[in-house]
């Protein structure tokens, strides 16, 4: 994870996803996110280990590079499965810590915690039903047109 979360541009996500939101988002809206702050971390966490073990047979089909899961595997000598309920236990400590994290008094705005949490519910619906980003299906396309065209507010 020390390698993956910097390669992955999630915090690069994160950051462009404050656009637009005014003068709430200033200098030090910009260095939290640079100082690695939990909720970030655990949304990636969220984000990664969804990801991998909705994908993985697909990934080791079209030989893609080694995915978590096999890393996991192979760096703590454990089986497939061993991998996936470990990281289904982490996501799931991870939503709890996202929870945390947006209960408890901060240094940046609700607004900015709120898109850290958005992000990571968006995976969870696209990883869901499986891999709807890579093989987007008719679950997707609902989710995709029932989403309002005007603002509403």
């Amino acid at each position: 994870m020390r390698i993956a979360l910097p390669s992955s541009g999630y915090s690069l996500l994160t950051t462009s996803s404050f656009i637009g939101l005014g003068e709430i988002v200033a200098k030090e809206a910009f260095d939290w996110v640079i100082s690695d702050p939990k909720i970030i971390t655990t949304s990636f966490v969220i984000v990664r280990f969804i990801d991998d073990m909705t994908s993985h047979k697909f990934e080791q089909k079209r030989g893609h590079v080694a995915l978590g899961i096999e890393c996991y595997m192979k760096q703590y000598g454990v089986s497939m499965e061993q991998v996936y309920n470990e990281f289904h236990n982490q996501t799931m400590q991870a939503w709890i810590d996202i929870n945390q994290e947006c209960l408890k008094p901060t240094i940046v705005p609700m607004p900015l915690l709120n898109r850290v949490l958005n992000l990571s519910r968006v995976m969870d619906i696209i990883y869901k039903e499986g891999d709807g980003y890579t093989h987007v299906g008719k679950v997707m396309k609902n989710n995709i047109g029932s989403l309002p065209i005007d603002s509403i507010v």
